[in-house]
């Protein structure tokens, strides 16, 4: 709309805020207000699942990345292999007790 100066008029009906409960609405306006909210919800639980699902390949990533990675440093260690060592070499020294001397 143009006012008498030639400009853009802003002016127009604004969305009114109603409550359903107080307002006295007809069956038609509740139906319409669910299925606009419907509509809303679906909209919104897309991104959350997206980003739900970005969410958990990360972690997951990360948790494979640890169990991995300590799998890979474990079997580096040669702790037990040394351990072994050690009794193997204490065990000919001391000899064995079950022989005769």
């Amino acid at each position: 709309m143009a006012d008498k100066e030639g400009k853009a008029s802003s002016e127009g009906e604004f969305a009114k805020r109603i409550d359903p409960a107080k307002d006295n609405l007809t069956q038609e306006q509740l139906k319409y207000i669910r299925r606009v909210e419907l509509d809303q919800w679906k909209k919104k639980s897309q991104k959350l699942r997206g980003r739900n699902i970005i969410t958990g390949l990360a972690i997951g990533a990360v948790v494979m990345g640890i169990y991995g990675y300590t799998f890979f440093s474990v079997s580096q260690e040669k702790i037990m292999d040394e351990i072994d060592q050690e009794a193997k070499v204490a065990a000919r020294i001391r000899g064995s007790k079950t022989g005769a001397n």
